[in-house]
Order: structure tokens, then sequence, then C-alpha cells
């Protein structure tokens, strides 16, 4: 009964959306705040029409309260802690560790083969060659944490799908990306088969794709709401080309000088998405902006922010965007023991921007790649 989901004709006035999509009625849906409701429905005494009554319930795990209180010990390094040229020192332990576990078990969690198929009939015979989980793939350093976690969790007869869009066909920065993430990945792992699902779209021809993802989004309502909900929706539906090069007799995925590109839709019912990473490891320019500004304290109050309103701004539309299509997402990022590590590590640990842009920023998501597994990535 409750839904953030809002129909077509609800798109604001105001929108910027709203006058280039036809739709000018006033919006009047809003996110859903995190939380567990009730809702008590009965006849008003006073004309006998039904009402409803929506009650939100507080947590009553005190680590839940903790989490979305979102505080940090370790924020502003200590002298101690600084060596003599002002660069802070490692520890004797790299805490890229203790994320690397909680990562994997928060992908393990959501991969578990007996919570994916568990109320389904599933056929035995397809089980060989089958993709269960997808990533959204931008060969971007999250996707390719989720990827290398994914290929330790799963099964090596299942392939893997990796889903990326582009606007630009293979002139996007995040499609050249994909392959050379791909071809990390099956040097790491070259008995798993990866797919490329490579899912082209050009955005003046996708008109009525874009009222409907519109009132998707909605009660977002800025371009850059649509250009990420149709990505994410395009990307969910899993229909695009996977390219495979011939080399005699066998074919291997993913070299690009000389291949045949073969239409494929996945069939992957769980899709994991990168979402959180940013947000917790300052991987965002306004990040860089804020420590610039108001050193370690001004960058964790900017995080803080972005965590808790992480639901309003992304997870809604973010969830609608891809539930749409019959898929649903799941957040390793976001799992609680993982924001319970990120947390537990000291701010410049997590990341260190007195470093140049692809190197100081999410750090910690770095070390975990390269020293956890084993992949040598700079993007």
């Amino acid at each position: 009964l409750l839904s953030s989901v809002s129909p077509p004709n609800s798109i604001d006035k105001s929108s910027d959306l709203g006058e280039d999509c036809g739709m000018r009625e006033i919006n009047f849906w809003e996110e859903l705040p995190c939380g567990v409701y009730s809702i008590r429905v009965g006849a008003s005494k006073l004309d006998g029409n039904v009402v409803g009554e929506v009650k939100k319930h507080e947590w009553t795990d005190p680590m839940l309260l903790e989490l979305t209180n979102w505080e940090r010990t370790d924020v502003q390094p200590k002298p101690e802690e600084l060596n003599v040229s002002g660069v802070v020192e490692a520890p004797v332990l790299l805490p890229s560790e203790a994320v690397l576990v909680a990562l994997r078990e928060a992908v393990r969690r959501r991969t578990a083969m007996n919570a994916m198929f568990k109320a389904a009939k599933w056929d035995k015979r397809q089980e060989v060659g089958h993709a269960p989980v997808a990533v959204l793939f931008s060969g971007g350093l999250d996707s390719m944490i989720l990827a290398a976690l994914l290929d330790d969790c799963l099964h090596p007869k299942y392939e893997i799908d990796l889903l990326n869009v582009s606007f630009d066909k293979e002139s996007a920065p995040d499609r050249i990306s994909a392959w050379a993430g791909v071809k990390e990945l099956k040097r790491v792992s070259p008995l798993r088969r990866w797919k490329l699902v490579e899912i082209d779209a050009d955005l003046s021809k996708l008109t009525l794709e874009t009222k409907h993802v519109t009132s998707l989004i909605s009660p977002a309502k800025t371009y850059m709401d649509l250009n990420i909900g149709l990505a994410l929706w395009l990307a969910a539906s899993g229909d695009g080309w996977i390219c495979e090069e011939k080399i005699g007799n066998k074919i291997n995925n993913y070299d690009y000088e000389e291949c045949q590109c073969i239409k494929y839709k996945s069939e992957a019912r769980i899709l994991l998405v990168g979402s959180g990473a940013d947000e917790q490891c300052a991987g965002y320019g306004r990040h860089r902006t804020k420590y610039r500004s108001g050193s370690w304290l001004g960058l964790h109050e900017e995080m803080k922010l972005d965590m808790q309103r992480i639901w309003k701004r992304n997870l809604g539309r973010d969830d609608r965007c891809i539930a749409d299509n019959g898929k649903e997402a799941r957040f390793p990022f976001l799992d609680e023991d993982v924001i319970r590590t990120l947390l537990g590590i000291p701010l410049w640990e997590i990341a260190d921007l007195g470093q140049p842009s692809g190197k100081g920023d999410k750090k910690i998501l770095r070390q975990t790649l390269k020293e956890g597994c084993q992949i040598a990535w700079s993007a």
C-alpha cells in the first residue's frame, strides 16, 4: 500500500522535465524515508468514509541507530600520526584487509544460490552457462571490485554478465574503461566466462522511454536524474550485444581487435550496484572541495550528509528503474557490516585528498582492489 512510485500524470509543472515530457500536473509524491511502517485503515466516525493512519516505527536495534547517525571516531589525524613531511603514515596492518573481508561477505550474502533460487523452480540442465547474477559495470573502481568479489563467491560453472550502457557507442569513456576492465578480469580469472553486455542507445530516439522513466524517477526531476535513470533502466533490461573474437576453433571474449558481435539479452535477475562507494570513500568532486576549504572535519561532514540523504537522492530512484524490468538491485557497499567497517577506519585511511584525483580519492578501495583482489587498476 505504501509506494513512492508515481503515475506519469503526477509530474510537477515546475520540474526541469515537465514541459519537455508534456507533463504539467502537480507532483504530490515524495520519497518514503527509510524505516518500518504500519498502516491502519478504518471507517471515519463522522461520515463513514474509509481513512488510513500511517505510523513510522523507530529502529529497535541499537546498531542500526548507530549506523544511521553515521559518526566516525577518527576524523582528524593527530600530530604523532604524521611523519616529518606532513604525510599520514600507514598502519602496519592495512585497513583494506578488513574492508575486503566485509565486502566479500556482503557480496556472498547477496548472491548465495539458496537465496536466489529457493522460491523458483530451477531446471538443472540450465545451470551450466547460465548467468544468475549481473553487475552494473562501468569498468571503474567500484564495479571492478564487485565483479572480482562476485567471481570469488560464485561457482565457476556460472557465467557473469557485466552490463554496460553507452549513449555514444564505443566512444564513451565508460565503454572504453569497461573493455579494459574485462581484459583485466580475464587475466585474473581466465576460467570464468565473462560477458560484457554492450547496451547502446541514442537519447534523441528514446521519446517513449524517456516519458516512462520520468515517471519512475519522480519525485526526482532534474536532467541528471533522468540520464542516470535511463542508464539504469536500460542496463537492467540486459538487452544488448556481446562481442567475441574467433581464434582458431576457440572463442575468447572481449579482445576487440577482430570480433563478432552477437545479440544477447541477460537473464540475470540479481543486479549488483555500486551505490554507496563514492559517498563513504570520498569519491565525489565536492568532497575534494570541502577538504580544501574545511580540511578533515569539513570532508567528514560532507560525507555524512551524503550518506544520510542517499535514500532520498539515489536509492528510491535507482531501485524503481531497475525493478521496472523485473530485476532486483542489491547494494553490497551499503551492507551494515561494510558501513560499520568503514566507519571504524580513520578518515585519513579512507581517502587522502591531498593526493591527485584518481589516487587519493577512495584510497581504501584502490588498496582493496590492488592488494586483496590482485587487480592492477588506475581508473
